[in-house]
This record gives structure tokens, C-alpha cells and sequence, in this order.
């Protein structure tokens, strides 16, 4: 492994203060006979945005699957606000174990494909969540819904279905559904990637939107450019490992020789 490898699995100094909100140590995933994940470190701390990218098969989703336990780890610690959700590491304290339900309702999620019901208008895509996940009463669930769809700017689609809406809508929707569950983190795997060109703006524009409320988010994306303007830190990943990271600028002063070529050949 080469000096910038095995940097990359040290803690990189936040720019922000305080103690980490999210916590990976020696994260370890594996389907069957395949490990995915190799050994991931990974510090993200309140308010800050992280973009994590690499190329297909690198493993980034499956990070993001971890943090929300959507793929238990095979081995390692996951703690968030404290609270251990993994089956931790000898080398790490013990301290008080959640339960998978606890922590999504702390964390939400925004796909690559939408998962709206196709029966259910955008607003009620957006409050069936609050009714079912928090027992929200139908009156309070569809006002903090319109809420939501307001935010993303589309208050005005809230009656219509998804097949009626773009997918660039669809894909707005389904962040107002997560927002709408008051996260205290958004996850955000490459939900640009199922769009035409043209459709990909008006998604980038509501997740900057978000990011200026002082959102906790964790980005998987392509896109370098969107990546270069939020990045507090910014993660390459290949083969199952973090093989650099780094705050901003990292773009303009990575060390790894694979993560130069990587940008070069995407932008």
C-alpha cells in the first residue's frame, strides 16, 4: 500500500469543530465470497458535507448502505451521536447499542432510482412516511408535507402522481419525502445518475439548497463539479478501500496518482 493509502485510513482534521456525529472504523463488508468493503475509517461531523467518488465497483453505495445499516457490516463499529448500530471492534469502548429503527429515523436516504407509488399524488408519497415511521396524524403529515414539497419547489405538483412528473421531480420528491422526516443526516447515492441530462440541474440546485440549511449530508456522485463546490471533505474510493481523502481543494492537490486520473478522465 503506498504512502497516500495508508494515510487515507487515518482520521483527516475537519474543518469543522467537535466531535465526529458519524463514526466508521475498520468497516468490513462482504456478500458471500466477495468483501466489498475493505477496511473502511470514515469521520463526518456535524454540519459538514462529504462526497465520496470513485469508479462503479469501488464500493461507495455500499458505505452509504452501512451508515443507515440498509447492509449490516461484517465487521467494524458504525456510531452515530454516540450510539454504537454495529457489532464494534475489540480496540473500540463499548458504549450503547441501537437498533436499526432508532437510527433511520436520524438518518435519511435519497436513491439513484425514486421509489415514488406510482398511486399516491406527491404529496401523499411524501407523508405516507410520516404516518407510518412517526405516527404523524393525517392533518400534521400533510401540512409538514407541503412543507417539504415547498422547499424543493414543487408545492405546486403536491396532486399530481409520479407519472405526471418528470424525473427530475420524482427525484425532488423523494427528497422532500426524507426531509420531511426531519433527518439529523441525508445520504444521497448518486441521485443524479437515473436522469436525463438536461433534468440533472434542478435536482443538483435543490441539494445545494439543502446543504446551505447546514444539512449533515453524505454524497455519492459523479458529477465534480456539484462535488467541488460542497465538499468539505472529499473521499476516493477503489476496490473496497479509501485510498485518499482530503478537505477542499482536494480536487487541485490529491497525492494519488489513481485519484488524478480518475478526475481527469471525468470532467
Amino acid at each position: 500500500m503506498s504512502g497516500a493509502q495508508s494515510a487515507a485510513h487515518e482520521a483527516v482534521e475537519s474543518p469543522l469543530r467537535g466531535e465526529p456525529f458519524i463514526q466508521l472504523r475498520g468497516i468490513r463488508k462482504s456478500f458471500g465470497d466477495l468483501e466489498v468493503l475493505r477496511g473502511i475509517d470514515l469521520d463526518i461531523h456535524p454540519g459538514e458535507h462529504v462526497v465520496i467518488f470513485g469508479p462503479s465497483g469501488s464500493g461507495k453505495s455500499t458505505v452509504l448502505r452501512t451508515i443507515n445499516l440498509l447492509e449490516p457490516p461484517t465487521v467494524g463499529s458504525l456510531r452515530v451521536a454516540g450510539v454504537e448500530y454495529a457489532k464494534g471492534l475489540p480496540s473500540v469502548p463499548a458504549t450503547r447499542r441501537g437498533k436499526p429503527l432508532e437510527l433511520r429515523r436520524t438518518v435519511g436516504m435519497v436513491f439513484q432510482q425514486f421509489n415514488l407509488f406510482p398511486h399516491l399524488t406527491a404529496l401523499d408519497n411524501v407523508a405516507l412516511p410520516l404516518r407510518s415511521v412517526r405516527n404523524v396524524k393525517r392533518g400534521e403529515a400533510q401540512h409538514r408535507s407541503a412543507e417539504a414539497l415547498r422547499r424543493v419547489g414543487l408545492l405546486q405538483r403536491a396532486a399530481h402522481y409520479p407519472g405526471q412528473l418528470s424525473g427530475g421531480q420524482q427525484q425532488r420528491v423523494a427528497i422532500a419525502r426524507a426531509l420531511a422526516l426531519d433527518p439529523k443526516v441525508m445520504l444521497f447515492d448518486e441521485p443524479t445518475s437515473a436522469l436525463d441530462p438536461e433534468l440533472v440541474g434542478d435536482v443538483l440546485k435543490t441539494m445545494r439548497e439543502v446543504a446551505e440549511t447546514g444539512m449533515t449530508m453524505v454524497v455519492v456522485t459523479h458529477e465534480l463539479g456539484f462535488a467541488r463546490e460542497i465538499g468539505d471533505l472529499n473521499v476516493f474510493m477503489e476496490d473496497g478501500v479509501i485510498v485518499e481523502q482530503g478537505p477542499r481543494g482536494f480536487f487541485e492537490n490529491c497525492e494519488s496518482p489513481r485519484a488524478r486520473e480518475f478526475i481527469l478522465a471525468v470532467r
